[in-house]
């Protein structure tokens, strides 16, 4: 650039807008990353809104401010939004990194509600607004459309903006979808980015970079950065407007393969090598940066039920936070879920009284995921531990739960999940388990959104699972500009109360199919 040239380089515009410097200068106010605070002008809506966790009478609304600011939301039935309810959320502070929630109740079941978000300043100037749309959850029996899937921006892979973002939000949203499971990884706070990937092949991929996603996540700020950096991809931000999410955590949201008391490997350049310690961090920014509300939650914690009408209940399931070292996933006794969040899933499962029970696992139950942190060969990642024998270790707890769906006789229970970063459909049999106290079921698998991509895992015999379909590369860790990129969708009739579950590419391609008819016991 010469000395006559005032324009920012393609680089800094680049970093900038990763920043969100470019279409909100104030954003320093709650973010170091982004230099020092402004401290005239309107308050500024930094990284779009999201919805989270719909019930029949309204939902979560989730915001951030670039400085303190109230969060103020009106919800009406239409885009004009004529005689409007109006909601006043919490004062928006750098304490919450300037995020925050409000849920919004009264409204009628089973509808589109158009929302608009602006923000009020303590000096009484208001934001520019931002609208969205969302669904309250039904009371009768009606269609319901739900996609999940998991893994945004692993392996060195993020907002490529040559291929003008995460595209496949933009798919997903195109299919007006109800619900969104994300199924974790939602970030990968353990994977710093560059400006450009070489790939094997001679292909480059580029980057979006800024300065939180250029180390490993270890401060409380780092891990906010990486939220942050998501959300500046356009296609991402308008998802989260109009598509009310489910959210759970998985492993990169703190460190790969984290486990309670674990320690980071001291070549992985973590000068904070507690895992708890990281995780406590990064259960904070997790909170701060999702449509979740932690006291609507079990005892505070991760797991919950979402109910959506009479055809569809959600069990929220969180399998990092109490489980026990993954070098201990082999002897008399282990732990998944803990004893807690397993009667919690037993009981709720036994009270349901929807058609469709839907689990939602952040680990696959029956596929072997090597801990490839650890040199130890008998070091699992999920339940499975490689044993095809009688449950041991992690899988004793699922098979608490998997005889309890059976002695309860709880019917069309699904499972959804993600984390192996390819797309598959399990169906598990007694007829060829080692361990037999339970009826038929499928899990389906799905991922990543955007990252790299791998598999297949060989499965663990002892609940008898066959993999009836599987698309995984060819090569490990294959770019997203191949085609291993996925995400589900089920669809529940709500005339027949059929369930079908559909795998697709990121292009929206169905690569496999599956119809459920309701049993009834």
């Amino acid at each position: 650039m010469t000395g006559s040239d005032s324009r920012p380089s393609r680089r800094t515009v680049l970093r900038a807008s990763a920043l969100g410097l470019v279409a909100a200068p104030a954003l320093a106010a709650c973010s170091p990353d982004n230099g020092p605070a402004l401290v005239r002008g309107r308050p500024v809506l930094t990284h779009g809104v999201a919805v989270g966790d719909p019930r029949a009478d309204g939902a979560l609304i989730w915001a951030r401010a670039d400085r303190p600011a109230t969060l103020l939301v009106e919800t009406a039935a239409t885009e004009s939004f004529t005689d409007p309810k109006r909601f006043t959320g919490p004062l928006l502070t750098p304490d919450s990194d300037g995020t925050g929630r409000v849920r919004v109740s009264g409204l009628p079941a089973g509808t589109q509600v158009h929302y608009r978000v602006t923000l009020r300043g303590e000096d009484g100037a208001t934001s520019e607004p931002v609208t969205g749309v969302f669904r309250t959850a039904p009371t009768a029996a009606s269609d319901i459309r739900l996609q999940w899937s998991g893994d945004v921006a692993g392996q060195g892979y993020g907002i490529n903006p040559e291929l003008g973002g995460m595209r496949i939000f933009a798919v997903m949203a195109a299919r007006d979808p109800h619900l969104f499971l994300h199924s974790g990884d939602s970030i990968y706070a353990d994977g710093p980015l560059r400006d450009s990937v070489a790939l094997p092949d001679g292909r480059i991929w580029r980057n979006v970079v800024s300065e939180a996603k250029s180390a490993v996540a270890q401060t409380l700020d780092q891990f906010r950065g990486n939220y942050a950096y998501n959300l500046t991809d356009e296609n991402y931000r308008r998802f989260n407007s109009s598509v009310a999410q489910v959210v759970q955590w998985d492993d990169h949201e703190t460190v790969n393969n984290w486990y309670p008391g674990g320690l980071v490997g001291e070549s992985k350049g973590y000068t904070e090598r507690s895992m708890d310690t990281l995780a406590t961090r990064s259960w904070q920014a997790f909170h701060e940066w999702m449509p979740l509300e932690p006291r609507e939650a079990v005892d505070g914690r991760l797991y919950r039920k979402i109910s959506y009408g009479p055809l569809l209940d959600v069990f929220v399931l969180d399998m990092r936070a109490n489980k026990d070292a993954n070098n201990a996933n082999n002897g008399p006794d282990g732990r998944i879920f803990g004893p807690a969040q397993t009667k919690w899933l037993v009981d709720s499962l036994r009270e349901s009284t929807t058609t469709w029970k839907i689990i939602a696992n952040d680990l696959p139950l029956g596929l072997v995921v090597p801990d490839g942190e650890q040199k130890n060969t008998t070091a699992f990642e999920g339940p499975a531990n490689g044993d095809p024998g009688a449950p041991s270790g992690r899988e004793r707890e699922i098979a608490q739960v998997l005889s309890s769906i059976k002695a309860n006789k709880v019917a069309n229970v699904v499972w959804l999940t993600a984390d192996v970063h390819y797309t598959a459909a399990h169906r598990y049999s007694p007829e060829r388990a080692a361990f037999t106290d339970f009826d038929e079921f499928w899990e389906f698998v799905s991922g990543p959104l955007n990252a790299g991509a791998f598999g297949p895992n060989q499965l663990d015999g002892t609940f008898g699972p066959e993999a009836v379909y599987v698309h995984a590369p060819p090569v490990q860790n294959s770019s997203p500009l191949d085609a291993f990129q996925h995400f589900g969708e089920v669809r529940i009739d709500g005339r027949s109360r059929e369930l079908t579950v559909d795998l697709c590419d990121a292009a929206g391609s169905v690569l496999f199919s599956k119809s459920l008819a309701p049993a009834s016991r």
